[in-house]
């Protein structure tokens, strides 16, 4: 066996390959994500008056297929709807998603389209978090956003944060790259944290995507499980190129170092 060729294939990117069976995203026995309706495995439904139902079916949601493949522990810290600020707010205090008995080795953030696509509110930068106390953070996604991962830090230090773009195909293109370039901007602010591009590398949801992998307005199942194995291909692929940034994780949550 060639091992380099296996974990170092040249000109490789991120979502080149899905891996069959486990994946590097097992050394994580704990994990969070923490996201709205897509990160919940929400379905629509239509009654006999063309009604509009939503329904979070947290098994069907990509998390939990990435939690089941790979043996690990997974929290639904999301729900349709969810904005970075009402997580700040009212959201995760009421759930008491930071209960340090409630600390996860890794987060997946996938925030933004409810609060920066359908709430309009501004995107911000770096310059509105106070990196001191998030409290004092501005009133914009960028200083929500930041908020969630600075709390998340103070119940553990060491968890290692993946933040997921917004994929191409969304109306508002502009402010979806916005969203995007706060993202690795976020990345490159706190240590220990990823981008999961899937703008760039992942596909366009435009009709003939949708038609495949949507119900409505939300993902089908196919659609939660194409999700899944994208996202458990593109952690698996920054672990491979950056190893030693994950030698520690076992230790995440102990006093070990």
């Amino acid at each position: 066996m060639d091992w380099q060729k296996y974990f170092f294939s040249e000109n490789e990117q991120p979502l080149d390959r899905f891996p069959e069976g486990i994946s590097n995203t097992a050394i994580f026995r704990t994990m969070a994500f923490v996201g709205d309706s897509l990160s919940s495995g929400e379905f629509e439904s239509r009654g006999d008056d063309h009604s509009k139902g939503y329904h979070d079916y947290f098994e069907y949601s990509w998390g939990q297929y990435i939690a089941r493949k790979n043996g690990l522990t997974g929290y639904n810290f999301s729900r349709g709807g969810m904005t970075a600020k009402e997580y700040m707010t009212s959201y995760a205090d009421a759930n008491r998603f930071f209960l340090p008995e409630k600390a996860a080795q890794a987060y997946v953030i996938a925030l933004g389209v409810n609060d920066v696509l359908n709430a309009d509110q501004e995107v911000g930068s770096v310059s509105d978090i106070d990196l001191e106390n998030y409290k004092n953070n501005r009133d914009t996604f960028a200083g929500w956003y930041a908020a969630i991962i600075q709390r998340y830090k103070m119940i553990q230090p060491r968890a290692k944060f993946f933040l997921v773009t917004i994929p191409r195909g969304e109306r508002k293109d502009e402010l979806v790259r916005a969203h995007r370039e706060l993202l690795y901007a976020l990345a490159d602010f706190f240590e220990n944290t990823y981008v999961i591009d899937l703008y760039k590398y992942g596909p366009t949801y435009d009709q003939t995507f949708n038609k495949r992998f949507s119900l409505y307005g939300h993902m089908n199942p196919m659609g939660y499980i194409l999700t899944a194995n994208m996202i458990d291909a593109y952690i698996d692929y920054i672990i491979r190129k950056n190893p030693e940034d994950f030698y520690l994780v076992p230790y995440i949550g102990t006093e070990l170092k």
